[in-house]
């Protein structure tokens, strides 16, 4: 009993020390957080402030809802995605603030005009400042929730929701700034300098912190699926630069003559996005689809029903599954049924990596997709039915399939490289008493 008790003692103290580093991160960026309002607010003044917290808040949710809907096939925790925008609107914005005025101040005392040092801090410094200051939630995220970062979609994702939270942060200021310039002038309300500022960041070009950082993003989720650690350093590195000089470029149109901001909007940034958006569909789409088929394989393997298939490639079918589980089970079951469905997708895309680039992509793949499948079959006698409601409802399945009475029959055996359940389910979803397999295999074929 001793030795039982000083095993779990020491179990917990393990899980205390593991939460430590989240804690002291949180209160490092809570700080920060409060450091760089109270900036702003010091620089717009308190009328300015509250009018530009306002105004900068309209971008932000269409902004986070289009990057969440591209990394929807395999969610990542709002925990995650809340930390990188609160990297980006705290950590990074005031990084960006204290390094561009400091070298401002420092290149103007350098030269003998003043406005050669806004200039110059404006192209030549404050891109490499703020990407790289937001280039540091990616790389957090990159080493410490390596199991989470598993491509280009991922980089999408925490890149667009950290550039999102600068953005915010950064309109607050130049909003501010400009209402206060209105209130001195006594300027109306539709030829004020306000509105012009936020058609100009909130309309035509609130995509371009985003814009910039994707670049970056996609570096590191290139890097995610390379083996070699040469190319694992580069690509990141190639990503950022490509990042700071678009940056630098965009800084500069104000300076390249009365049409050059329009030049520059046209010519560069709106195919880019238009670039970058067909990119976001087609990673998303090429995700679904080997989703789909890795998931095929457990199916046949008999740790899911064949119906769940085309309901866990489907978003209207996850989420119509997690409406009918809150509905008879309340928000527990609701919440088993979203789990169920990112450790579906994780296992699914666990197994397409490996497939894709053996098992040195994945050393550790048979203990992974242990703790995924023990996951999935805990939550099956939940999830299961809702999403074979859902697939029925939602008109995913032939006419002829049963989604109740269709089930692989018990002789066959599993698809090589899967394990296969100890217990087959047939007509009965599996139990938390059920066993979970003990043994399972070392790696995909």
């Amino acid at each position: 009993m001793l030795r039982a008790t000083t095993r779990l003692s020491r179990a917990a103290h393990v899980a205390r020390a593991a939460h430590v580093p989240t804690y002291v991160l949180v209160v490092l960026l809570a700080a920060s957080g409060i450091s760089i309002l109270e900036l702003v607010r010091e620089q717009t003044g308190t009328p300015g402030f509250f009018v530009g917290l306002g105004l900068a808040l309209l971008p932000v949710a269409p902004l986070m809802a289009a990057f969440r809907w591209v990394g929807r096939a395999a969610p990542h925790p709002w925990r995650q995605l809340l930390f990188c925008f609160g990297w980006g609107a705290c950590a990074a914005a005031l990084i960006a603030i204290l390094a561009n005025s400091f070298a401002t101040e420092w290149i103007a005392a350098a030269t003998a005009d003043p406005s050669d040092a806004d200039q110059l801090g404006s192209v030549a410094i404050a891109p490499v400042v703020e990407e790289s200051a937001k280039a540091a939630a990616l790389l957090l995220v990159f080493l410490f929730r390596r199991r989470q970062f598993t491509g280009p979609a991922d980089g999408f994702v925490v890149a667009g929701f950290t550039a999102t939270g600068f953005a915010f942060t950064e309109n607050i200021l130049y909003l501010g700034n400009a209402f206060d310039e209105d209130a001195e002038n006594g300027t109306a309300v539709l030829n004020s300098v306000t509105a012009a500022t936020f058609f100009v960041r909130g309309i035509m070009s609130p995509f371009a912190h985003p814009l910039f950082t994707v670049f970056t993003g996609l570096g590191f989720g290139a890097a995610a699926l390379c083996v070699h650690r040469v190319r694992r350093a580069g690509l990141p590195l190639l990503g950022l630069a490509s990042a700071m000089g678009l940056h630098a470029l965009w800084n500069s149109s104000s300076d390249l003559g009365e049409s050059g901001f329009y030049t520059v909007y046209g010519c560069v940034m709106v195919p880019l996005f238009g670039l970058l958006a067909w990119l976001a569909v087609w990673i998303r789409r090429r995700r679904l689809r080997a989703v789909a088929g890795e998931l095929a394989v457990y199916a046949a393997a008999g740790w899911l029903g064949p119906a769940e298939v085309p309901a866990l490639v489907s978003m209207p079918a996850r989420s119509l599954a997690r409406e009918l589980a809150r509905s008879t089970g309340g928000r527990p079951a609701g919440r088993a049924v979203a789990r169920y469905e990112a450790d579906a997708a994780a296992l699914a895309l666990l197994r397409h990596r490996v497939r894709s680039g053996g098992p040195a992509r994945e050393p550790d793949f048979a203990g992974r997709e242990r703790e995924l499948l023990h996951r999935l079959w805990l939550r099956r006698a939940t999830a299961g039915p809702a999403l074979s409601r859902a697939a029925v409802l939602e008109e995913l399945l032939p006419p002829w399939f049963d989604p109740l009475g269709h089930r692989v029959p018990m002789e066959r055996p599993a698809p090589a490289g899967v394990p296969a359940p100890r217990h087959h389910r047939g007509l009965r979803s599996p139990r938390r008493s059920d066993p979970v397999p003990s043994a399972m295999s070392a790696g995909p074929p």
